[in-house]
């Protein structure tokens, strides 16, 4: 009797086991049988789904959106929530409900949401847990595979997938002469990173973001009573929730803006007429997020550029919302004289022993100030533009060819289906990018529920390969072949 030989599986690298990671993982492991596929996630933390995000222990530290707007699951919104309500978290945070009945949970809450998903699917050995950092990337001589290297050892993939985690925030140059001072906070989520500030010491935050208000929250979780001045170059603080959410309002993709002014009169119209109809202003963002991907779909490239260098300062502290918890804090500071935030650009700085001497312009005036502070904060956000350099899996990567920047430092430039850009402008197979790396090419890929969308589409284009590669070794054909096998 004849028997066909079983089919090899194929073997998917997922390089990096945030939220993007662990949420493409899932995905993954849902749709196929252990005998179809293996899945290595490559992260270097005990558990897979907390990543930057979602790992902090630091109670103060709180999801951003109500729980209801947070699910691996896209087709299920209160995927979370369900968990949520059987977790035990709630009732072990009395904080977590807000007065308007919104559940807002500890970040790491999330991040056990996520890890316990995965559970099952790593008991069973449909997903492997590869404990260690993704050090480089080389591609098969004849195309049809990949060799991840990890502090752990080398991983042999079909295919890879790029979800790594948020580059650091870069050091302004302004304050390079800090960068060894020891009231120098450079990695605003170390592990204690704040621990050494005094309680009554005087503190500079550089960004005046999300991560910023996690750390004035987090200071006055701790006691800390001393003032705190937060520097950014418009002086925009993010912005919080209404008191009664409202369903998204206005249209903006039937006749989509073809040009950066053109959608910010758009917004403007729009946001006058909610003010006539009594809509918050949230709920014209809220469209706008809905409908991000079509409005960036229908930019030019030089209007995307346009709207990313000069309007997104405004669309991030309106988009990206602080939890009620943490407004309250920032503005009960406020009010005590605590904490300010002021629009200046840094000029430069110096570690006198004593003191770090920072010296700024404030934004429309011409005289330079300098302040002394027992510790600075640096929030500049994180160094997509630098994704390439600092990673070190992603920089063999380019290196070899086969991954470029997007055009507008965003991160990493893609084809639509989520394939990684070589130099030469073909998408090279087997090659994907997964999350916020990939936002050049789809505009609004920070949110969580735009990212989980994202990781379910990533895990469909991955999921087509599976069914028509079976025996894997035309997965790695040039992109051309793949396209054409569709």
């Amino acid at each position: 009797m004849n028997a066909l030989p079983p089919a090899r599986r194929l073997r998917v690298a997922i390089i990096g086991g945030g939220f993007s990671g662990a949420a493409l993982a899932w995905h993954l492991a849902r749709a196929h049988r252990p005998e179809r596929l293996s899945i290595s996630v490559i992260e270097p933390r005990p558990a897979l789904g907390g990543g930057l995000a979602y790992s902090s222990e630091e109670p103060s530290h709180r999801v951003n959106v109500p729980a209801v707007r947070m699910s691996m699951a896209p087709d299920d919104s209160q995927h979370f929530v369900r968990w949520l309500a059987g977790s035990g978290e709630l009732e072990r945070d009395a904080d977590a409900i807000w007065k308007n009945g919104d559940a807002y949970p500890r970040r790491r809450v999330f991040g056990r949401y996520v890890a316990e998903h995965l559970v099952p699917y790593l008991a069973s050995g449909a997903v492997r847990h590869v404990g260690g950092f993704a050090t480089g990337v080389t591609r098969e001589a004849n195309g049809a595979g990949w060799t991840v290297q990890t502090s752990a050892g080398p991983v042999i993939a079909d295919i890879v997938v790029l979800a790594a985690t948020h580059p650091a925030p870069a050091i302004p140059a302004a304050l390079a002469s800090l960068a060894e001072a020891s009231g120098f906070v450079a990695d605003p989520y170390a592990a204690s990173a704040l621990a050494g500030i005094g309680l009554d010491a005087s503190v500079l935050i550089v960004g005046s973001g999300l991560t910023s208000a996690d750390m004035v929250t987090e200071l006055d979780r701790r006691g800390h009573r001393g003032r705190v001045l937060a520097l950014s170059r418009r002086g925009l603080r993010s912005r919080g929730h209404p008191d009664v959410r409202g369903e998204p309002f206005g249209d903006f993709a039937s006749a989509p803006a073809t040009s950066a002014l053109g959608l910010l009169k758009s917004i403007r119209a729009t946001l006058a007429a909610a003010r006539e109809a009594n809509v918050n202003w949230q709920s014209v963002f809220d469209q706008l997020r809905l409908q991000g991907p079509v409005l960036w779909a229908a930019l030019a490239p030089s209007e995307r550029a346009r709207l990313v260098r000069q309007l997104r300062v405004f669309w991030d502290v309106h988009r990206f919302r602080i939890a009620p918890q943490i407004a309250s804090v920032l503005d009960r500071r406020q009010t005590a004289g605590t904490f300010d935030t002021i629009a200046a650009r840094l000029v430069a700085s110096n570690d006198e022993g004593e003191n770090l001497a920072v010296s700024f312009q404030r934004r429309g005036q011409t005289r330079i100030e300098t302040a002394r502070f027992d510790a600075v904060i640096n929030t500049t956000g994180p160094a997509h533009g630098q994704a390439l350099q600092l990673n070190p899996a992603l920089r063999s990567l380019a290196e070899a060819g086969l991954i470029r920047s997007d055009a507008y430092g965003l991160g990493i430039e893609t084809s639509l289906d989520s394939r990684a850009i070589g130099w030469d402008g073909k998408a090279v197979a087997g090659l994907f990018v997964a999350g916020p790396l990939a936002r050049g090419t789809f505009g609004e890929l920070m949110g969580l529920p735009e990212v989980a969308r994202h990781a379910q589409m990533v895990a469909a284009e991955i999921a087509r390969l599976v069914d028509r590669f079976p025996s894997a070794e035309a997965v790695g054909a040039n992109a051309g072949d793949v396209a054409t096998a569709r």
